[in-house]
């Protein structure tokens, strides 16, 4: 099975996980994992960067078929011990990425190799080299509580089934905003802490939202709404966030599949809400809105 590990979206990204025919009999034991970072979204306008620096990934395998020296020999898989549970060995390079870089559907490609069929739930990423550079070049260098030693765990829900002949595409979604905190308030910050959140999606059962945010000004033209927060409601909670682009776009990836309440709000504009935006396992949904003027 072969391994895909796509791009890892800095401060704010996901990783992708597809499905798709592979005729090479020879790997009959084994199926092809792709994995791609993404980011989700850092609201700080001060922040010019958020650096880590990824050097080692693996996952627990759980899998219903026996590893056997024949089959691992015929690969470049590398399997770990720990605690009585094997973990595949799916990366081992540095990789710096600026996850400020990694939004609104652009991606890091991390893996791409083949894999023992079978399950896994969870993943280990482990990060150095950990860094906030504000825009006016003050750089905060920020400890790793454990990613260095023993990863930051991602449990993959449900569980990611990896079958003979077949690629899968898994989606990491590291929060920017939730994993770099500020120290101090308002224009007042004297540092950050970091506390890795990310997040395991497979795109073969997650959707995606994406679509174009543009405003009526008060002669009645029509423009793009450059940094309007879009907001992905469920029971009245925040599920994701993302702001648009200069041409007023935006991309959500890695959303279960089920209804939610979609929120856009930009200083100067009324907010909008519109309500059940239905999202589909494996599809895109378009969902555009048009704000106005205060």
């Amino acid at each position: 099975m072969k391994l895909n590990f796509l791009n890892v979206f800095l401060v704010v990204c996901s990783i992708l996980i597809s499905s798709c025919t592979d005729n090479n009999d020879s790997n009959s034991g084994y199926g092809q994992l792709n994995i791609q970072l993404t980011d989700a979204p850092f609201p700080h306008d001060m922040v010019a960067e958020a650096n880590v620096t990824i050097f080692k990934i693996d996952a627990r395998y759980k899998g219903d078929i026996e590893l056997n020296a024949q089959a691992i020999d015929s690969t470049d898989v590398t399997i770990e011990t720990d605690s009585g549970k094997s973990f595949i060995v799916l990366m081992e390079d540095e990789i710096q990425v600026n996850l400020l870089e990694l939004t609104n559907g652009v991606t890091k490609n991390l893996v791409d190799m083949d894999i023992p069929t079978g399950s896994y739930d969870l993943m280990r990423v482990y990060v150095k080299g950990v860094n906030i550079v504000l825009k006016d070049s003050t750089t905060y260098n920020l400890k790793v509580p454990s990613g260095a030693q023993s990863g930051i765990k991602v449990f993959i829900k449900p569980e990611l089934i990896v079958s003979s002949g077949l690629s899968s595409d898994l989606l990491l979604d590291f929060d920017v905003s939730k994993s770099f905190v500020a120290k101090g308030r308002g224009q007042n910050i004297t540092g950050f802490n970091f506390k890795p959140v990310i997040k395991a999606s497979n795109l073969s059962t997650t959707g995606t939202l994406l679509g174009s945010v543009t405003g009526v000004e008060q002669d009645s033209t029509i423009t793009t709404v450059e940094g309007a927060q879009v907001a992905v409601i469920v029971s009245d909670t925040i599920n994701t966030t993302t702001f648009t682009d200069v041409d007023g776009a935006y991309m959500l990836m890695g959303l279960d599949a089920g209804s939610y309440n979609v929120e856009v709000q930009k200083e100067g504009y009324i907010m909008q809400t519109t309500e059940e935006v239905q999202i589909n396992a494996a599809n895109k949904t378009v969902q555009d809105f048009e704000l106005v003027k205060e």
